[in-house]
């Protein structure tokens, strides 16, 4: 059985995490998968949009297979550290920070650990009521090492991402919301619905243009604001010089829906 299902429908992808039986926790072969998936994910000109969720309805992903950590220590493997550099799967996408398509988590149920690093690395989060996010590796003498750290100190105020990180406590979907951490909380009957809506509004979108300010806004958060004007952006070259930005104003102009090459 593969540990990633792929599918793709028009501009849209979707990549299923498929470990239902032990909540979607993460092995060393998934995460090979999944580098082969954001590899062809970022390949095929005609996907615009990417949708990832976990299998079944109890967990988005509890993030790393501990069993399998327990039996690699065993077996003397070197404990990891802050990113995933020489292992499987990288650069993982808690690491491929030049990916340009925008990624939606769909999360239903729990996303700890590893699971919520990767939630967090994705540009939008659409969760059910019932969903819980969490940090428990300081609980288990680990580190939140695939940006956990990094990402929660950015994403919150510095004390509520400090209590998190340094406890292990979770959050639920509704908190997560109020911080901000997530885009939409509903029903699970109405998960679908919601996540559809965002892809679409993401699809009907000048993919040049997403992409443009996808890589601007993500590179230029840490920079002072006149570094920012300034900074070089390839994509926002791209969309210059492309044909899109010459039929947005055209289909406004002559008031008809835009036509978008993508070139």
């Amino acid at each position: 059985m593969n540990r990633v299902l792929l599918t793709k429908e028009g501009h849209v992808a979707r990549v299923t995490l498929n470990r239902p039986e032990v909540l979607n926790a993460m092995d060393l072969p998934m995460h090979e998968e999944l580098a082969g998936i954001w590899d062809d994910l970022e390949a095929d000109e005609q996907i615009r949009a990417v949708v990832l969720t976990g299998a079944g309805d109890r967990a988005f992903s509890v993030g790393q297979d501990l069993n399998e950590r327990a039996r690699r220590d065993a077996a003397g493997t070197l404990a990891s550290s802050f990113g995933s550099r020489n292992q499987p799967g990288w650069p993982r996408l808690t690491e491929r920070f030049g990916f340009s398509k925008p990624v939606v988590a769909r999360v239903d149920g729990y996303a700890l650990g590893g699971g919520f690093e990767l939630a967090l690395a994705c540009d939008l989060i659409v969760a059910s009521r019932r969903s819980v996010f969490g940090l428990p590796e300081v609980r288990l003498g680990l580190v939140p090492g695939a940006g956990g750290v990094f990402r929660l100190i950015r994403q919150l105020p510095q004390k509520q991402a400090m209590g998190y990180l340094l406890t292990g406590r979770r959050l639920s979907a509704a908190t997560a919301l109020d911080f901000g951490l997530v885009n939409d909380v509903v029903p699970a009957s109405r998960l679908d619905q919601c996540v559809d809506g965002w892809v679409g509004d993401l699809v009907a979108a000048a993919p040049l243009s997403v992409r443009a300010i996808k890589e601007a806004a993500l590179r230029s958060v840490d920079l002072p604001l006149p570094d920012a004007f300034t900074a070089t952006y390839p994509w926002e070259e791209r969309r210059r010089a492309s044909a899109d930005a010459v039929e947005g104003p055209r289909a406004f102009a002559e008031k008809r829906p835009p036509n978008w090459s993508g070139r």
